[in-house]
């Protein structure tokens, strides 16, 4: 039987890029060229796990035309829900590679029903899933604890459950027995109220969310690699050296590795896991967009992850 892999992403968005040659404030510009994908972070994690080798499914709110185009890439099964999609613009610049990014906030939901449609339609599909993912914002009309919701009712079926989001629904997911979280250094600070400057501070962090019934916290620190906590141990994992690159994607790109892993191993090997994550999300920077790896690289890179075991029992702050 075929493992499936199941992301959920509720406020998606259709990507844009505008390449121009420099980019000035209050002047006209001619746009050289525009790509446009279907993105969201959820669509994003869906690309990566395919190119891992691992069937994985899209659901989540959109309209009639954002399902269509993106049933030409993936197998989706969207809530119709939205009105419109929003769209997230990158303006990149030839001249020395900035990039100016603009998200829209999207569309309200204008189906009442539809976070219970959405509920209904996962629980529908947990006996034919192996992991659940659900990433991202949340669109006007979705209350923040529909994240929590869902991943309590998968993580009940026996599901391993992330749950990759920000503010209110990351503190309410935080609550859920078995959750496993992925935040990002800012979304951390918004969790637990003060910013972690030092792995060492991370698990400081993470030491009463795993003592609540956390299964796992994963924290993104950008050049500086990725930490796992969970109740067994806690390890920093990096590259020797960063990649230049664009990162946007890095984050969905270890969400992918991590959900990979889980979805066909009970008790990982937690230290291996870590270096193929950092590996994964590495082989993101190096491609100029969202949801897709450079395989070979990430090959060559895994051997190559620097991991190192922290002290999870009695970890010492770092003074300021």
């Amino acid at each position: 039987m075929v493992e499936v892999i199941l992301t959920v992403t509720m406020n998606p968005a259709y990507d844009m890029t505008y390449r121009v040659e420099r980019f000035e404030r209050g002047q006209a510009h001619r746009v050289r060229s525009v790509e446009q994908r279907i993105g969201g972070k959820g669509i994003n994690v869906t690309r990566v796990l395919n190119q891992l080798g691992k069937y994985a499914r899209a659901t989540g709110f959109s309209d009639h035309a954002f399902a269509a185009a993106a049933e030409l890439e993936m197998p989706v099964d969207f809530v119709h829900a939205l009105p419109w999609v929003r769209r997230t613009v990158v303006i990149s610049e030839s001249e020395d590679g900035t990039a100016t990014a603009l998200w829209e906030p999207g569309a309200r939901v204008s189906n009442p029903h539809a976070a219970e449609q959405l509920s209904v339609r996962v629980a529908g599909l947990l006996p034919e899933i192996a992991g659940l993912v659900i990433s991202g914002s949340l669109p006007g009309g979705i209350e923040p604890s529909l994240p929590a919701e869902i991943a309590r009712t998968a993580i009940a079926a026996d599901v391993p459950t992330i749950c990759d989001v920000d503010g209110e629904a990351l503190r309410l997911a935080a609550q859920v027995p078995g959750i496993v979280l992925t935040p990002d250094e800012t979304e951390l600070q918004r969790l637990i109220g003060t910013r972690p400057t030092t792995a060492d501070d991370i698990v400081i962090a993470a030491k009463p969310l795993i003592d609540n019934g956390v299964r796992a916290l994963i924290a993104t620190r950008g050049p500086e690699g990725i930490v796992a906590v969970t109740a067994d141990g806690a390890w920093t994992g990096a590259l020797a050296e960063p990649l230049a690159g664009n990162p946007t994607g890095a984050g969905d790109a270890a969400v992918a590795a991590v959900i990979a892993a889980l979805s066909s191993e009970s008790r990982p090997d937690w230290a291996a896991l870590l270096a193929d994550v950092v590996a994964t999300s590495a082989a993101a920077v190096v491609v100029p967009v969202a949801g897709e790896i450079d395989r070979s690289l990430r090959t060559r890179l895994a051997p190559t992850v620097q991991v190192r075991e922290l002290d999870i029992s009695t970890p010492q702050k770092t003074s300021p």
